[in-house]
């Protein structure tokens, strides 16, 4: 198990070209295999890299560990409207501002809402307002797009439209388009809206998948319950941030990008009954609303019940001495006083070498882009052995990035 009260050394002034390395673009994996469960595994064993298959991952799971997955949905957050003079301005919306900032809850919202986007082709859209005529669900809709606000990279749009009775959601599903990775360099296709989800999807809101989960199959999840291995599930709303490289020369010059998260209070109590065991998210987005936890816990107890951490939140508050059980504890005790049954939060927490891991003990995961805040993440879990597993992976054709292989870390 983690070492609770090790010293957490703050890596801001870490250099993001020691976390490079070659990826060309050959290497990158522009569409899944045919199987999902068929893909490389690539296994740390002691900082020697093995070849596996991903349908052997039972196989080195210690039986009684938990297995922590991100149930978040990936939403078709990706409009296109064309203009009269022929222009194509897409719309990719980020996340929600008005009339309410919760995913659940602002795709259940009627006409207006409003929301944080990118806007491709901003300069073919200088005023005025994007129409898009369009059928949902057998109805008639002309949905209406406007400019509220310049922010820096994204603008506040308005969406509106002529029927109260149609949520965003129908309306996202009926004309947008699912956002794959832009360095897949390809349009989406009609085959990316089932396989850039995972299998146990359920919670709208994300623009990116948890792609460590693509590859779980339900022939996975029958073999890791007769091996006595537990799954429980948490939500991270993934957002267009997690591509965002590290263009800083130290760590410390980088944005962390902020993303909503949904603990059960069920899933509190089954931490509180394996922190004993390992417990291994799947994926970076797991593993970071995992960690997150904890400081949200000391939060808690200087009296901060906003359940948000900030980027260096763990490396300001490390003094603290407080074990995982007791965080968990904290938590518990707090949710059960208020009678509520889920932590509704936020967290920009940065996950580098320096970070001491207070719950996990692995992490299942795919291969992440060069000088990104997820290979820096790995690089905290397995120190310098992430460079002999890169290089391993390259040197036996792994295939890369979302739609690519995975490896499993165990520490």
């Amino acid at each position: 198990m983690p070492s609770i009260n090790e010293i957490i050394v703050h890596p801001g002034k870490l250099k993001i070209e020691e976390y490079d390395y070659n990826l060309n673009d050959a290497q990158i994996a522009k569409y899944p295999l045919v199987e999902r469960d068929s893909s490389k595994l690539l296994y740390l064993d002691g900082g020697i890299p093995k070849n596996k298959r991903f349908k052997q991952l039972t196989e080195l799971i210690p039986s009684d560990s938990l297995l922590l997955f991100n149930k978040t949905k990936v939403v078709n957050a990706r409009i296109n409207f064309k203009k009269i003079t022929g222009a194509i301005i897409e719309v990719f919306c980020l996340e929600p501002v008005e009339p309410v900032n919760d995913f659940q809850l602002a795709l259940q919202q009627n006409s207006p809402v409003v929301w944080k986007c990118l806007v491709g082709n901003a300069k073919r859209w200088k005023s005025g307002l994007l129409e898009l005529a369009i059928q949902v669900e057998g109805r008639s809709i002309c949905l209406i797009a406007r400019k509220k606000l310049k922010l820096s990279n994204e603008y506040l749009i308005e969406f509106s439209w002529n029927d109260n009775e149609i949520t965003f959601s129908q309306i996202i599903n009926a004309i947008g388009m699912i956002p794959i990775p832009p360095y897949l360099n390809r349009k989406a296709e009609e085959s990316d809206n089932k396989r850039y989800q995972t299998i146990y999807a359920e919670d709208e809101g994300s623009v990116a998948a948890p792609t460590a989960g693509l590859h779980f199959t339900e022939s996975i999840f029958n073999a890791l319950k007769i091996k006595g291995i537990e799954v429980d599930s948490i939500t991270l709303h993934v957002g267009a941030g997690t591509f965002k490289p590290v263009v800083s020369p130290e760590v410390d010059g980088h944005e962390m990008h902020v993303e909503k998260i949904v603990v059960q209070v069920k899933t509190l109590e089954h931490l509180l009954e394996k922190i004993n065991s390992d417990i291994i998210p799947v994926g970076t987005t797991s593993m970071r609303t995992l960690e997150s936890l904890y400081w949200m816990a000391i939060k808690l107890l200087q009296g901060d019940t906003s359940f948000s951490v900030g980027q260096w939140d763990a490396y300001k508050l490390n003094n603290y001495k407080l074990s995982n059980r007791e965080a968990i504890e904290v938590l518990l005790s707090y949710f059960r006083e208020n009678d509520l049954s889920e932590i509704h939060g936020e967290t920009r927490l940065m996950i580098a070498p320096g970070y001491k891991f207070k719950f996990a003990t692995g992490l299942i995961t795919n291969f992440h882009q060069p000088k990104s805040t997820l290979l820096l993440l790995v690089s905290a879990l397995v120190g310098d052995d992430w460079k002999r597993a890169y290089e391993f992976a390259l040197e036996h054709e792994y295939r890369f990035l979302s739609y690519g292989d995975s490896c499993f870390f165990k520490v």
